[in-house]
């Protein structure tokens, strides 16, 4: 397939989104969750606990968050569940959000790039969060591979943890730096249709005071759910936004497992929630 004819990640975004609702939901083996799903804290029971996810979720939400820091804690054996996970969900209705949040310079940057977003990458998911906090201009390697190869990103902008608000709150230019970081994405975007293919990460715990109306994007909001944050916080923090939201749970969906059915229901029940408040 040529770059032209290749469909892009806002595109198919859009598409999962009008088939399966906005929500995306984390793949994330933490050992408590391991633990409380019966598994054992290591390669064996990581893989378990992992293609259970995709057996209860592929072809049935919209996307999915494989949380790249728990498998990379069990070595190369838990990268190797990784690249399973991404692979059983490739070409398939549910898309891949590997959450890495990658950011550097020059060659590095570009071999992020290679690893995630190039066509071929290894560990190549539909998007991957990345942090802009080198300079937004630092991310250009990963954003023009993202493009090359179809897939997408979600560039950090307002996080809910209170670390974070020294940084992103700060003012340059007139601006807040979260919100310079989603002008640079709507930069990206422009005139993209029907989504564009740069996203953002907003906390959706705590009034996030950025305006997302020129977005031109998908905005991930993690922190509903067991962080805090209900269905009726994300119709009201989001409101403004110019395209679509993606609400980001993990607990309070794989709280239901391992029973891959259960985790399945959960996980819908919340999606129709999110609708319902809307």
């Amino acid at each position: 397939m040529t770059n032209a004819a290749r469909a892009t990640f806002g595109g198919r975004l859009d598409a999962a989104v009008s088939r399966f609702g906005a929500l995306c939901v984390g793949i994330d083996p933490h050992p408590g969750l391991l633990a409380e799903w019966g598994l054992t804290d290591d390669p064996e029971g990581l893989e378990r606990f992992a293609m259970s996810c995709v057996e209860a979720l592929a072809g049935h939400v919209a996307v999915v968050k494989p949380q790249s820091a728990f498998f990379e804690r069990h070595g190369s054996r838990g990268i190797a569940v990784l690249e399973r996970v991404l692979a059983a969900f490739a070409g398939g209705p549910t898309l891949t959000l590997l959450d890495v949040k990658r950011g550097d310079i020059g060659s590095t940057m570009d071999a992020y790039a290679d690893a995630y977003l190039a066509i071929g990458a290894p560990l190549g998911a539909d998007a991957v969060t990345l942090s802009p906090y080198l300079g937004f201009g630092s991310l250009a390697p990963a954003l023009d591979a993202a493009v090359d190869a179809g897939r997408g990103a979600f560039v950090l902008a307002r996080t809910s943890n209170p670390e974070g608000a020294p940084v992103q709150l700060a003012q340059w230019a007139g601006s807040s730096v979260g919100q310079t970081m989603v002008d640079a994405a709507a930069a990206r975007n422009a005139g993209a249709e029907p989504l564009g293919d740069v996203g953002v990460v907003v906390g959706a715990t705590s009034d996030h005071g950025l305006d997302l109306s020129a977005l031109g994007g998908a905005v991930l909001a993690p922190g509903l759910g067991a962080q805090g944050a209900g269905p009726a916080d994300i119709a009201a923090r989001f409101a403004g936004v110019s395209g679509i939201v993606l609400p980001s749970a993990s607990r309070s969906v794989l709280a239901a497992g391992p029973d891959e059915a259960a985790v399945r229901s959960a996980a819908e029940a919340l999606r129709d929630e999110l609708a319902a408040a809307a």
